[in-house]
């Protein structure tokens, strides 16, 4: 599902914090579990850009945090076989003109 180029910021371990802008958030039935896209606040170009340069993107397992704030908690994808789906669904919805 594509995202209104919502921004969040992540703090890394090291402390520092990143503005990353939500491409998008998808569901995968086989894990259970929800993921959200990211790329570096501001790293989305046009398509005629998007033709010569690729953008990085990040993902992460979410999940909602209930409370007035009704914060995302991400957390790393840590197996290779969950990776593989995450990178399909990317693949799908890259294809699809998604991101």
């Amino acid at each position: 599902m594509a995202e209104e180029n919502k921004t969040i910021a992540v703090t890394d371990d090291e402390g520092n914090e990143h503005l990353l802008d939500i491409l998008f958030t998808f569901d995968l039935e086989q894990t259970g579990h929800s993921y959200m896209v990211l790329t570096s606040a501001g790293e989305q170009q046009d398509e005629e850009e998007e033709e010569e340069e690729e953008i990085e993107v990040y993902a992460f397992r979410y999940e909602e945090k209930d409370g007035e704030d009704a914060e995302q908690a991400l957390y790393p994808i840590e197996s290779d076989e969950e990776w593989d789906m995450v990178e399909e669904m990317i693949e799908t919805l890259s294809a699809e003109d998604q991101i």
